[in-house]
């Protein structure tokens, strides 16, 4: 699954595990939403973007723990339309 963020920066998922272009990991997924390790609302997916919806923010699931793996250099895509804003992770 390619997933970028609303603005177009690649992110890289394993199994439901999504991480930052720089390793980090940025949350897991659940039902088309992505919670950080804290259990709170990180944004939602809509097609290959994940967006931040104040609307879905109310959201919490339970916290996890991971390892951040390996960066990867991958480009950036092109800013998407999607109603939503650019959700706040670092790169």
């Amino acid at each position: 699954m390619g997933l970028y963020t609303k603005n177009g920066r690649p992110f890289q998922v394993s199994g439901t595990t999504v991480y930052s272009r720089s390793g980090e990991v940025v949350g897991r997924i659940k039902n088309e939403k992505v919670y950080g390790i804290n259990g709170q609302y990180v944004g939602t997916i809509i097609g290959d973007r994940l967006v931040y919806r104040s609307t879905d923010s109310a959201g919490v699931s339970s916290s996890f723990a991971t390892a951040n793996r390996a960066g990867a250099a991958s480009a950036n895509r092109a800013g998407s339309a999607v109603w939503g804003d650019e959700p706040d992770i670092p790169d």
